[in-house]
């Protein structure tokens, strides 16, 4: 069978004859070595085993002719990575290529290549012959959890979690669908196919795959999930920080003019209620019109083109975003230009737009022209004049998976060239690859209630398992009528611990707190004060996002790979290093079971602390809706500001930082910067990392030195030391009788007291400089 039926039969789901591992498959010849891999020829293929950094294994087969071409999945400007200490050593039977973090043996006779960890401990066996037929054949320990591949759309039953098994293809999908041609495991490694669509089949102890693409190019990743997750971000891409206003709150609604916009506004800062954004649907638009897809509508939004709109925002400190459609109305003056240049997606009809009821057709944004067209001028005024973020809606309808992908990219790169403030976007899919053009993902049309609501967990740690660490949803529900007051407060506190933390509602309907009633009015307003609280704590996890791959949101399994009690679990997750968060997603719930994988657990609330390695039993408030399990683990460093009503509302000039000291040393690294340009690029930004460890009866402190070019507001740390209270601190630092006193002093010192974790040290100390703090009782 050739090559391209095998994908043909293999993506069918037909049963394909794999040529066995025998004398009689085909032999290398014409090898050629060099210090970090191996190239030679396997029948008509040509093979290359290449180290491509300390924890990954490059495998290509190129049929004769072929060019070594790359999908959108790998990052075009990535550089060659580090393989620490890499060796080849050939016996004549076998060649071995190692680094610090791999063994990587080549079986000549077999055709094999089998992958062992730093341990020497066998993860996976490559079959080669196959693989220069077209088919990728790995075998593994059979009870190896798998994930990836793929997540949920907005419909589509969730109730299987974040195992995969069976036959999973890797497609961008639709409405709110991840999709990634990458499957990994919590025993230690991941593949990561450079494809632009593939089917995977798994079964226990074998991971099948085909590619539509002639060219077979696989990236086997050795390490923890964090180092699997780094290794995919080195490959495909790391993520732009978004602008800091988009850690708040985001409220989206269908069917406003500039009048409502601004008695709403005026009602969050009247009740303080914090808000950093809102999102306008159709509305914002003059749709229909010539240029009526980019600009804005004067009749709804009479103060929109000029600006004054945007001036007035930005004194309260809400920005403005807008919905992006893929199509174009066709008897425009775009309309016709795309006609004129070919930017229609092929062989697409015209049809009646849905909204104007007029003729459209969708831009084809695979094409460089069209993308090069997108940020024209229209909407550059409009992004002047205040649409300073993008939602960007429908084009995950064609079969293509970088559709979307291209739509944001030609965005990313219009806004970029025209302006040095930050790109934000949410978008209804995600392919692998997108993340680089400042990609979020939105669950899509979701319904509301209860059952839509649970389902959301699933979405979300299904996405972040693709690599789409960008993610949020429509709190509330999108579609099928109003939320119960109960069902909108317990949606809100769940979206404060996801990334990107919005509302939304279908044609009409209103998502404001204060429409539910005064009892989750309280409960949403709440969660969202907590959420402008922890800005400092989730906006350092945009450079932790970019620095390392993993983002704020992951499933528990990332941090206790081994545990069995988490390998499937979305009940909970790690809002950064240091909270596990457990939303109420259940009607009338009076109490609910919560397991804490091992280590030592502190409620959020209550400063009760738990042992973990089991479940532990709340009581839930079933007819407030205030509480949101939420515990803090061991070793924790949480940085917190004062209440404000939106990001920046006054400078930080003092942090306060809580501090959970533990036998095992921990390290949190604060970040900032300005906030809004791309500054942070040119190494204007700061970082300062904040070490804790117990010893004995001491704790010692320790702040690195600052670095970056950017000068922050900020001039003091107060830590917040929990646990018993201190009866010296180290250094010069004066003593003070009370919290209220050492505040007042304005300088360095300590005090201590009771908060309602329990005994606690207080420690105001200098920020941007080195210290080393020990604390004694």
């Amino acid at each position: 069978m050739g090559r391209r039926m095998l994908a043909i039969a293999l993506a069918a789901g037909l049963p394909v004859s794999v040529p066995a591992l025998s004398a009689t498959a085909p032999m290398a010849s014409t090898v050629r070595a060099d210090t970090q891999g191996v190239a030679f020829r396997l029948g008509a293929e040509q093979v290359s085993i290449h180290l491509d950094g300390a924890g990954v294994v490059h495998v290509q087969a190129l049929p004769n002719g072929a060019t070594d071409t790359h999908t959108l999945v790998l990052d075009p400007d990535a550089k060659p990575a580090a393989t620490g200490n890499a060796r080849v050593h050939d016996d004549g039977t076998t060649l071995t290529i190692a680094s610090d973090r791999l063994t990587a043996t080549w079986h000549k006779s077999a055709n094999t290549l089998e992958l062992q960890d730093a341990q020497h401990h066998p993860l996976l066996t490559l079959d080669l012959a196959a693989l220069a037929q077209g088919h990728l054949l790995l075998s593994h320990a059979p009870g190896d959890a798998l994930y990836g591949i793929g997540g949920y759309n907005a419909t589509q039953d969730a109730s299987a979690g974040l195992l995969r098994s069976g036959r999973q293809v890797a497609t961008a999908g639709e409405q709110g669908h991840a999709g990634a041609p990458f499957v990994w495991s919590t025993a230690g490694y991941g593949v990561l196919l450079d494809s632009d669509g593939a089917t995977f089949t798994l079964r226990p102890g074998t991971i099948d795959a085909s590619d539509t693409r002639q060219e077979m190019d696989v990236y086997i990743l050795l390490g923890t999930p964090a180092r699997l997750f780094g290794a995919v971000a080195e490959l495909s891409g790391r993520t732009p920080l978004f602008p800091k206003w988009a850690m708040g709150f985001t409220n989206s609604q269908w069917g406003i003019d500039e009048k409502e916009f601004r008695d709403i506004v005026a009602t969050y800062r009247a009740k303080h209620i914090p808000l950093d954004a809102f999102t306008f649907d159709f509305d914002w638009k003059d749709w229909g019109k010539d240029w009526g897809e980019f600009s804005w509508n004067p009749v709804k939004f009479p103060d929109g083109p000029s600006g004054k709109l945007k001036a007035d925002m930005a004194a309260l400190g809400v920005h403005m975003t807008g919905i992006m459609k893929p199509r174009v109305h066709v008897d425009t003056v775009e309309g016709r230009y795309a006609t004129a240049h070919d930017l229609w997606l092929p062989g697409e009809k015209t049809s009646p737009d849905y909204f104007s009821h007029k003729p459209v057709k969708d831009i084809d944004f695979d094409k460089p022209a069209a993308r090069a067209w997108w940020f024209n001028p229209q909407l550059a005024h409009s992004f002047d004049t205040g649409i300073v973020g993008w939602w960007n809606d429908e084009a995950d309808t064609t079969k293509s998976n970088t559709q979307f992908l291209n739509m944001q990219r030609a965005t990313y790169d219009g806004q970029r060239a025209h302006s040095n403030l930050r790109v934000w976007s949410i978008n209804r899919n995600f392919w692998l690859g997108s993340q680089r053009y400042a990609y979020g993902l939105w669950s899509g049309d979701i319904p509301t209630g209860f059952a839509s609501m649970a389902g959301q967990r699933a979405r979300m740690l299904s996405a972040v398992n693709v690599g789409a660490m960008q993610w949020g949803m429509d709190g509330g529900g999108f579609k099928n009528g109003t939320p119960t007051p109960e069902n909108y407060a317990r949606w809100i506190e769940f979206g404060a611990f996801t990334p990107i933390f919005r509302v939304h509602g279908e044609l009409g309907q209103k998502r404001q707190p204060w429409v539910y009633g005064p009892l989750a009015e309280k409960a949403a307003t709440d969660a969202i004060r907590l959420r402008q609280a922890l800005i400092p704590y989730i906006y350092s996890y945009e450079h932790v996002r970019r620095a390392t791959g993993v983002g704020l949101v992951r499933p528990l399994l990332f941090d206790w790979p081994h545990d069995p009690n988490v390998r499937n679990d979305v009940d909970s997750w790690l809002f950064g290093d240091w909270l596990l968060v457990s939303p109420v997603v259940v009607q009338g719930q009076a109490a609910k079971d919560v397991y804490l994988p091992a280590g030592r657990w502190i409620d959020w609330f209550s400063g009760k602390a738990y042992e973990g390695g089991r479940s532990v039993h709340l009581a839930i408030d079933s007819k407030g809706w205030g509480d949101i399990p939420l515990f803090i683990r061991d070793g924790a460093i949480i940085p917190t500001q004062p209440p404000m009503d939106y990001v920046g509302e006054r400078p930080l000039t003092e942090l306060g930082v809580d501090v959970f000291p533990a036998a095992q040393r921990s390290t949190f690294d604060y970040y900032d910067d300005d906030g809004a340009t791309y500054g942070y690029e040119h190494g204007a930004y700061f970082l300062q990392s904040l070490s804790v460890q117990r010893r004995g009866d001491a704790v010692q402190i320790e702040l690195g030195a600052a670095s970056g070019s950017f000068k922050p507001a900020l001039r003091f740390y107060l830590l917040k030391i929990h646990g018993d209270a201190a009866t010296g601190v180290s250094g010069k630092l004066p003593a003070f009788d009370s919290l209220d006193t050492l505040q007042r002093g304005g300088g360095e010192g300590w005090a201590r007291g009771h908060d309602r974790y329990g005994e606690v040290t207080w420690v105001r100390v200098a920020a941007a400089r080195a210290a080393q703090i020990t604390l004694t009782r």
